[in-house]
């Protein structure tokens, strides 16, 4: 059989373009940002290519409005953007959640608030990819650390959110997103691409919020004979809006619950544990990278590290950190913002012996692996 792997140089934001294509992305809208803007400006010349479709909207909120048509119209469907843009989408992304509806948002960091730090790398966006829009809602967030990851995570973003019909946001940052490395990119058989469930009833018989026993209703397309109404508003399983409060209960909970129920599936995390170890590390993205060469040294000095790395950063990864903690002292926390995972990991590690340690850096220049390894020789004479 012929070999059909690909040696490239990339950087982040093109493996997040191909991994988008191979993973079935035919529609894509957005507005130029940096540091995102190569996402756009490459699929503006692929998507044409293949039969797909790719428009420049006019802002960030069209954008994502137009991702979400692009999905009921039965297209994969992305956005890309950073952090004033991700905070423009975020009513829309709400809507998605509400409604139920596949589509994949990229975030490439950048420092802030406001328009902050545009060409610099910052980790600040972690808590508002959970919280950015209002009220309960479900969420998966995918938070890769090289270039490979960012395409095979790319991939795993439209599987999950076409799996789960919930709104799916990879958070890369300016480092990732513009670092070139060489990458051997997978052949298709080595993948796997997750295509939404269709009903298998009449027109007439299709409920488009139905009740059913994986939680996950059919999501069928406009246009393939199947009519049904779409609302922000809390809807019963017709679609149309409701004021009865059993069925609002019903729905939310269904709706909150299903990441709940297949968190297991859902969360992937790196783990390297040393038998005995009284130190641990919790980095994610780009910090990540850092840290991974810290724990190299300190082994290499005889310091034994537990370090957990979430590939998913939402649902967090609650269990791993608590059984982690049961076992250290201390937990490291590094990242580029003033402490906004490490309170995860506090709440994590409640009740544990694990004294959480926050490492953070909000100049725009990245954790380097010095810092962390001076922390954890301090931590070590402890």
């Amino acid at each position: 059989m012929e070999n059909k792997k690909r040696i490239r140089v990339m950087t982040g934001n093109e493996a997040c373009a191909e991994g988008a294509i191979a993973a079935g992305l035919r529609f894509y809208a957005g507005y130029p940002i940096t540091p995102s803007t190569e996402i756009a400006e490459i699929l503006a010349g692929l998507l044409p290519r293949i039969g797909g479709k790719f428009i420049q909207m006019e802002d960030e909120i069209s954008s994502m409005g137009a991702v979400i048509g692009a999905s009921l119209a039965g297209s994969k469907a992305m956005t890309a953007t950073s952090g004033p843009g991700f905070s423009l989408k975020q009513e829309n992304l709400g809507y998605a959640s509400m409604a139920e509806i596949p589509c994949v948002i990229v975030n490439v960091m950048r420092g802030g608030p406001s328009t902050g730090l545009p060409t610099l790398p910052a980790q600040g966006d972690v808590m508002q990819a959970r919280w950015g829009t209002h009220g309960d809602h479900p969420i998966i967030a995918l938070i890769p650390n090289s270039v490979r990851e960012i395409y095979d995570l790319t991939i795993r973003a439209f599987n999950l959110t076409e799996k789960y019909r919930v709104p799916v946001i990879i958070l890369m940052d300016e480092i990732l997103g513009h670092v070139n490395e060489k990458v051997i990119l997978p052949s298709p058989d080595e993948y796997e691409v997750w295509n939404r469930v269709k009903p298998d009833v009449p027109p007439e018989e299709y409920l488009p919020y139905q009740e059913t026993e994986s939680g996950i209703p059919p999501f069928v397309s406009f246009g393939e004979g199947y009519r049904y109404h779409v609302t922000g508003l809390v809807h019963d399983q017709t679609g149309f809006p409701t004021n009865d409060s059993k069925e609002i209960v019903r729905f939310l909970e269904r709706l909150n619950n299903k990441i709940d129920r297949y968190k297991d599936d859902i969360i992937e995390i790196d783990e390297e544990k040393d038998a005995g170890a009284k130190i641990g590390i919790f980095s994610y993205g780009s910090t990540s990278r850092s840290a991974k060469r810290s724990v190299i040294w300190a082994r290499e000095k005889g310091i034994k590290i537990h370090s957990i790395r979430p590939k998913v950063i939402w649902p967090f990864p609650e269990k791993q950190i608590a059984a982690m903690a049961e076992s250290v002292d201390f937990i490291i926390v590094p990242e580029l913002n003033f402490g906004q995972i490490a309170h995860e990991v506090e709440w994590a590690a409640r009740g544990s012996k694990a004294e959480i340690i926050k490492l953070n850096r909000i100049d725009g220049e990245p954790i380097n692996p010095q810092q962390i390894f001076d922390v954890i020789i301090e931590l070590d004479g402890r």
